[in-house]
């Protein structure tokens, strides 16, 4: 695999056109309603509730209070050989500050770290010790938000994580520390490899326990704790896979309807935001803000991320199968600089099986889910700060 070379970077400020936002609220204006035998969530997302949800996507969500709310924040476009890769770059005002670069995964942006770009740069404004500060760097994955469109290739996370070091270097970092959640927490596993000696340490959350294609996970052996969370795991390879299936395999099919319907885009994203969320929550927004919620979705309808982050899944997915075949086991954490690992209350990660040799450091939390930068902020931050003391 060619490793990208050094980007070039431009500054970067988002300005939808009026005439997208009209395009969207009469789309969403003339949705048609699909059959709905049910009014419950086994089925998936509800009509009613995506009915209303989607009501306040075009009447009373403020796009424009949310698009500056954005700009207000360093943002740039890295341009590697043709993939623009979107970031932000929020420097601390504290001279000394670690930096640490922050991944998300499916179906989010930076979007998703929002909450916690403050507390992490700006400790002293923020109750906390100004010796825990960061500079932080928060890119959007190929294919996601505005890192997009996504060239053939940069769905291959070794690529991206390759990337993400070159940018850092672009930047005047040569070490740094990394958090990732999700398809990041891939990422950020990775880069230790194809960056070796310049990762302070590693934070991940939001991992699944096991990948759901293969067999159940075996519930003999594990404490209550882990049980629980394999239960889950279970349930999810037996009812929650379709959404992986259909992008791992034909994101082509799938990405003309996300692409061309912004109900659609909404009902299929949401969706994740119910189910993987902090299981005390009953709807979305009971776990996140409905807005910020939107405001992802709203990113992904504009830029087309929807189709184009499907595309991404359905090339990680072929490289990960590819190592699977290579070496019959798949990806092996790389050994090195300090790895860390928070679990929350909705996630599924079972520390058996990702770190069987208790080598890393675990901290598990009764509240929040897969995305804890925007549902419990305080308990990812209190743990990043812990992690990466300096």
């Amino acid at each position: 695999m060619d490793f990208p070379a050094t980007p070039t970077i431009r500054p970067f400020t988002i300005a939808v056109p009026d005439a997208e936002l009209d395009d969207l609220r009469d789309r969403l204006a003339r949705t048609r309603r699909a059959p709905a035998p049910s009014a419950g969530w086994e089925r998936g997302v509800p009509q009613d509730y995506l009915d209303g949800l989607a009501r306040h996507w075009a009447e009373e969500y403020d796009w424009r209070a949310h698009e500056a709310e954005l700009n207000a924040l360093p943002q740039f476009v890295a341009d590697f050989d043709g993939q623009p890769v979107h970031f932000l770059h929020v420097r601390s005002p504290e001279p000394d500050a670690l930096p640490l670069i922050l991944t998300h995964g499916w179906p989010s942006s930076p979007v998703e770290f929002l909450r916690v770009l403050g507390p992490l740069t700006d400790p002293r404004a923020n109750g906390g010790d100004p010796a825990a500060a960061f500079h932080v760097v928060v890119p959007s994955l190929p294919g996601y938000g505005f890192s997009t469109p996504m060239r053939e290739g940069w769905g291959n996370l070794f690529k991206v994580a390759a990337a993400w070091a070159a940018l850092m270097s672009a930047l005047g970092y040569e070490e740094f520390a990394v958090h990732g959640t999700d398809a990041g927490s891939g990422v950020a596993g990775m880069l230790p490899m194809v960056a070796p000696g310049r990762v302070v340490g590693t934070h991940i959350s939001g991992t699944a326990a096991a990948m759901p294609f293969g067999p159940p996970l075996e519930l003999d052996g594990l404490g209550p704790a882990d049980r629980a969370r394999a239960e889950r795991f279970n349930a999810f390879r037996e009812e929650g896979t379709g959404y992986l299936l259909e992008m791992a395999t034909r994101p082509a099919t799938i990405g003309h309807l996300l692409a061309d319907s912004p109900a659609g885009l909404l009902a299929w994203m949401t969706e994740k935001f119910r189910e993987w969320t902090d299981p005390a929550a009953e709807l979305p927004e009971d776990a996140v803000d409905r807005d910020l919620l939107l405001t992802q979705v709203s990113i992904a309808w504009f830029t087309g991320a929807g189709a184009d982050a499907a595309n991404a899944v359905y090339e990680g997915m072929q490289a990960w199968r590819a190592i699977e075949a290579a070496d019959g086991e798949g990806f092996e954490p790389p050994a090195g600089s300090p790895q860390a690992v928070s679990v929350f209350a909705g996630d599924t990660t079972i520390r058996a099986l990702l770190d069987p040799k208790g080598e890393m450091t675990w901290i598990e939390h009764d509240r929040g889910g897969h995305f804890p930068a925007m549902e419990t902020p305080d308990l990812l931050v209190e743990d990043l700060r812990a992690v990466f003391a300096h």
